[in-house]
């Protein structure tokens, strides 16, 4: 083929344009991806396919929330404040000391969280508090559906705005298309001030995929909040189907509630641009000493990844774990099997089947080692166990919005709450025994009886895990 001296030219113009788009996004992952194995396959991609590379990495690999969140803080003071109060009477071990390193938040003693099965028993309570709301109520959620249970929720925000209540939603701006029609128009039309987090957008182009804010939040006049994994939708209640997920969610009550309301404060912050005015502390109601840990790209990574590899290395006799994905970061997969090779009762509850099989198929190839060390793993049968729950010894749970997988321990805006509550901790624990009791055992055996095919794909998925 002969080319014309224009068509050499082009030729020369996008050689040269590849190779520059190539070196400057090689550039910039190398010198400001945390994770070096992230960097390496940012690096790869981009000279394996320079131009369409460069261009994935700058839709999908930058993280323009930290530089966004800098800048708008840095325009404000301080928005941050820790919540500090006096906990005398709970002497720190080892695992308290690592909450106190890694996090802004202080141990608040005074507590009390009561768990609540499914959403026939979460959101009535959830709804009962908001039609008593007298000053304020925030909500967030990642997923917000305009079904019948959302519309219930729609209308009992819209009468506590019309009865002059300070109303704030924030819907995830991607989550929010898991219905339609959208809830933040439905919400809007019916009075109630709603916000999107980082909507996608053309213009300015804008394609946050990896950054969503994934906490779940409903705090009514600073007396008590709701947290957990629960979304606002009715594939939380009713019968058994293909949409039905089991899930617990929880009501806090105590002084933490501050905290729960200024982590919510921060995010309306980001994304409304203003400040909201977090209610005072409430009085001790309980004996639970607890703390709010929040993790997300606009901030220092890897917060609640050294707390709970801190709580898996402390175990001494037992270790709960139940979450909906598996997909764990070395460092965590290297402390379970140690935890298990020391003696510990480590046991790992997961669903037999998610809504995400490319998960499943991924999380298939984590689990070998886990087994080979003496880690149990049950799969849990349908529904779709949507639960993420910690507890250790009996004595210490984290409970929260987080899976475990690098979506959310790298990539999401996730919220947790320790509790370190022996009576609180020992009806968590008999929560995941009778789950275990119920699910099935997998073993090697199980696994070396995979066919081939189905071998190649979990393998091929288990290479992507950590950008699924």
């Amino acid at each position: 083929m002969i080319l014309t001296p224009h068509t050499a030219a082009f030729a020369w113009f996008v050689l040269t344009l590849s190779v520059c788009c190539a070196v400057f996004a090689s550039l910039h992952a190398l010198l400001t991806k945390p994770d070096p194995r992230s960097a390496f396959s940012w690096i790869v991609l981009c000279w394996l396919f320079p131009l369409g590379g460069a261009i994935f990495y700058g839709l999908f690999g930058i993280n323009r929330v930290r530089a966004r969140a800098r800048q708008l803080r840095g325009e404000l003071s301080n928005p941050r404040i820790p919540v500090r109060v006096a906990t005398d009477a709970t002497p720190p071990d080892h695992l308290m000391r690592i909450g106190d390193a890694v996090t802004q938040w202080a141990r608040v003693p005074g507590n009390v969280v009561e768990s609540l099965e499914n959403g026939e028993n979460a959101f009535p309570p959830m709804l009962a508090a908001i039609a008593a709301a007298e000053r304020t109520v925030w909500l967030a959620t990642y997923i917000f559906e305009t079904d019948a249970v959302g519309q219930q929720f729609i209308q009992a925000l819209a009468a506590a705005v019309a009865r002059g209540v300070q109303v704030c939603v924030l819907i995830d701006g991607v989550g929010e298309w898991y219905s339609w029609p959208r809830a933040v128009p439905e919400l809007r039309r019916a009075g109630v001030w709603a916000q999107r987090f980082l909507p996608p957008r053309l213009w300015p182009p804008r394609l946050s995929l990896n950054l969503r804010n994934h906490r779940k939040l409903l705090l009514v006049d600073g007396k008590v909040g709701f947290l957990g994994g629960m979304n606002i939708g009715g594939r939380e209640v009713g019968k058994p189907g293909a949409r039905r997920m089991a899930d617990l969610h929880f009501r806090v009550r105590g002084p933490v509630v501050q905290q729960l309301g200024e982590s919510f404060r921060i995010d309306w912050l980001f994304t409304a641009r203003e400040s909201l005015s977090v209610p005072q502390a409430p009085p001790s109601c309980g004996s639970g000493v607890c703390r709010v840990i929040t993790e997300g790209p606009d901030e220092d990574n890897d917060k609640l990844l050294s707390v709970i590899v801190g709580a898996v290395s402390l175990a001494q006799e037992q270790l709960l774990l139940m979450t909906p994905y598996f997909i764990p970061p070395p460092e965590l997969t290297s402390a379970l099997q140690s935890a298990a090779l020391r003696g510990v009762d480590v046991t790992l509850v997961l669903p037999e089947r998610s809504n995400l099989r490319y998960v499943d198929w991924a999380c298939r190839r984590w689990l070998r080692p886990l087994l080979e060390r003496g880690v149990n793993v049950l799969l849990q049968p349908a529904p779709f166990a949507h639960t993420k729950l910690l507890v250790m010894d009996g004595s210490y749970a984290q409970i929260g919005s987080a899976n475990l997988d690098p979506r959310s321990l790298r990539l999401n805006f996730e919220i947790a709450l320790e509790v370190y509550d022996p009576a609180t901790c020992r009806l968590l624990a008999q929560y995941i025994i009778a789950a275990r009791d119920r699910s099935k055992v997998l073993t090697t055996a199980t696994l070396s009886a995979t066919g081939s095919w189905e071998l190649a794909r979990n393998s091929l998925f288990w290479l992507l895990s950590p950008y699924l």
